[in-house]
């Protein structure tokens, strides 16, 4: 029997924490008057756009120490969540959002795979599923605050 691989506890205390915005700013959609309303949905914007390009910085780090060949995928691989945040910047917001939450879904099963491959710790896929379906329904919600 497999003993389940614990997330260690900074890590999952910070990890989310981190939900708190997109939380916060994402009900926030529902019920700030107008005068609110645009403020929080750029604070939430931005707030993903930076999460993202963190995520991708995670596959920086560790690409760093990494032997050359998943070195140098992990470094190809690490600059591309940067790249989606910045284009998406520039779509009309409800096509922002859709590109945001895909990003951060396509990069979880992405970094699953990399655990499973020995290249990311065996814990980060119970801490990154987890605070994935959490931001993508936090987007999600953001986006139908908004058509609605």
């Amino acid at each position: 029997m497999t003993t389940p691989v614990k997330v260690p506890t900074v890590a999952a205390r910070l990890g989310y924490a981190g939900l708190i915005p997109f939380v916060v700013l994402s009900v926030s959609l529902w019920f700030a008057g107008q005068s609110l309303r645009d403020p929080a949905l750029q604070a939430l914007l931005l707030y993903a756009a930076i999460i993202l390009s963190f995520m991708g910085a995670i596959h920086w780090g560790v690409g760093m120490s990494k032997a050359e060949v998943a070195s140098t995928r992990l470094l190809v691989f690490s600059v591309i969540p940067p790249l989606i945040a910045w284009f998406a910047a520039f779509l009309p917001t409800l096509v922002q959002i859709s590109v945001l939450y895909l990003a951060f879904a396509g990069l979880c099963v992405f970094d699953s795979r990399e655990a499973r491959a020995g290249h990311l710790p065996k814990w980060y896929p119970r801490l990154r599923v987890p605070l994935t379906v959490v931001v993508v329904a936090s987007l999600i919600n953001a986006q139908l605050a908004l058509a609605l």
